[in-house]
């Protein structure tokens, strides 16, 4: 019986394929859960139809992120902190404070999506990045300046 996945099933393939099954497992597993539709023309048509939609989709989105990337990697984010002697910083600069700066610096980057290893604990640059999407990441430059 040949099937089409209208979702992801372990070990027999992801969502949209093509599959051969057991007639059984996809009379009584696959079709009953809904997890399959019968691979007709009419189906196959249909669910090439919505792969196309879903993929003009996903190419608006990683647009919409490359445009925020490239604006958020020509931004400088200054975080003045108190030092004491030999320029130690009291505390340190983490993922809430540089998202506090971004939304002053009118970006809308929750704290979940920046990568910080480590809190910053030196005075200087460093380079933070920001996970956008699965696949694209942002690389911001955060300097630590002594506070007047």
């Amino acid at each position: 019986m040949k099937v089409i996945l209208k979702e992801d099933v372990q070990n027999l393939g992801s969502m949209g394929e093509t599959v051969n099954v057991a007639d059984g497992y996809g009379r009584n597993f696959l079709l009953t859960k809904r997890l399959a539709i019968l691979a007709t023309n009419s189906n196959l048509k249909m669910v090439e139809h919505e792969k196309k939609l879903i993929d003009k989709k996903k190419e608006k989105i990683a647009e919409h992120f490359t445009k925020i990337k490239n604006n958020l990697e020509k931004t400088e984010i200054i975080i003045p902190v108190k030092v004491g002697e030999n320029d130690r910083i009291f505390g340190s600069i983490t993922s809430m404070d540089i998202e506090n700066k971004l939304k002053e610096s009118g970006f809308n980057i929750e704290r979940k999506l920046i990568d910080l290893d480590n809190p910053i604990k030196e005075l200087g640059v460093q380079t933070v990045k920001i996970k956008l999407s699965k696949d694209i990441v942002a690389e911001i430059k955060v300097q630590a300046v002594p506070e007047v």
